[in-house]
């Protein structure tokens, strides 16, 4: 499935394939797609997947002009995952910007066609609004449980329907995305940096998804990917509003993290060395496609002017012993046992839990991590 010799392109090409379970992708067009992009080509790969999500759209409207709307939606999904997949590579930040909105326009085009109800949502955030969706599994009934979705670094409120949006809704859960700062639309159209306090965001979040008609607000379930695992995990140290957590990869701290920063040059950011340490970083930048953009990405995400600056404040993202004690909502720890970037930590932050956790190791060939999740929240939430 990833035909890249290149190890930053072919992360990416599977991570591309891992959504095409909820049709946010085709694995013969993923592959098709991938095999011709030349290894660490920036621009071959935003040019490629760019062309393949025009075309995909052309057949999405096509399948609705015929009246197959199952068509249409599912090759709408696919062209927000190709856009999203060209955006991710982007140089200019215009033309970035325009690959991030077809991403979510055709993703918002496709969810209007679900069976479950699709409601496009702007969440009170201070004097600003976060950007976001609700997904009712069903209309009228008894109070239901709601899955609240936090996404990670790099990425967006719409790839949480592919990732475990739609087996919620399977499951008979409500689910809520949204974009927090420093994340999706609230990045690139709000140009609001990260910031490392969530319960801050993710309290309005809450705040917003008890007010709605026909939600329990005792059968709350945080699920945060990636960077999000820290995002919601903080929050929950301040803000015990939830029935449980679900952290998908654990992180106890995201400090000099993506890009991983060679030990010497670490010494050089926390000396202060910031001329010797940027060019250091310059040249690993040129050398390694993965870490350019994962900088490039960085200092967008915490809205810092140099790399320098980037990496001493990703420290600001990390749990203290106090931090984790204070959690008191039963948590499941989903570890992904290849991960190398963040290793150790997921087991880390299970052994310093107080509150009732449930650590589990997932590897590529056992699959089947959604199910692993809902037979937890089918003991915790009864759901």
């Amino acid at each position: 499935m990833t035909p890249h010799g290149d190890e930053t392109f072919a992360r990416e090409t599977a991570r591309l394939a891992g959504l095409v379970a909820e049709a946010g992708g085709d694995p013969a067009e993923v592959r098709a797609i991938a095999a011709r992009i030349p290894d660490g080509d920036d621009d071959a790969w935003t040019a490629r997947w760019r062309a393949a999500a025009v075309r995909t759209a052309r057949h999405g409207e096509e399948s609705l002009r015929v009246g197959d709307v199952v068509g249409g939606r599912e090759a709408f999904l696919r062209a927000s995952t190709y856009y999203r997949a060209a955006h991710t590579r982007a140089g200019a930040d215009g033309e970035a910007a325009s690959l991030a909105r077809c991403a979510r326009d055709y993703f918002a085009r496709a969810a209007g066609l679900l069976d479950a109800r699709f409601e496009p949502v702007r969440i009170p955030y201070g004097d600003q609004t976060l950007p976001g969706y609700r997904l009712f599994a069903a209309t009228g009934g008894p109070p239901r449980p709601t899955m609240i979705y936090t996404n990670g670094f790099g990425s967006s409120c719409e790839e949480g329907y592919l990732a475990v949006g739609a087996a919620a809704l399977r499951r008979g859960f409500d689910f809520l995305a949204y974009d927090g700062p420093g994340q999706g639309a609230m990045l690139g159209e709000a140009s609001s940096p990260m910031r490392p306090d969530w319960e801050n965001v993710l309290g309005p979040v809450v705040d917003y998804a008890c007010a709605v008609a026909g939600v329990d607000p005792t059968a709350l379930v945080h699920y945060g990917e990636g960077l999000g695992s820290y995002l919601v995990a903080r929050y929950a140290a301040h803000d015990h509003r939830g029935a449980a957590l679900v952290c998908h990869g654990g992180l106890t701290t995201f400090y000099a993290a993506q890009p991983h920063v060679p030990e010497d040059v670490l010494d050089l950011v926390e000396d202060g060395c910031d001329d010797e340490a940027i060019a250091m970083l310059d040249v690993l930048v040129k050398e390694d496609a993965q870490a350019r953009w994962e900088l490039r990405t960085a200092q967008r995400t915490f809205g810092t002017e140099n790399p320098a600056d980037c990496i001493r404040s990703t420290a600001a993202y990390t749990l203290t012993t106090d931090d984790i004690g204070d959690i008191t909502t039963p948590v499941m720890v989903l570890e992904d046992g290849e991960d190398t970037t963040f290793a150790g930590q997921a087991a880390n932050f299970a052994r310093a839990m107080t509150a009732p956790v449930h650590h589990v190791v997932t590897t590529a060939d056992a699959g089947a991590s959604n199910e692993i999740v809902f037979d937890y929240l089918a003991t915790e939430v009864g759901q």
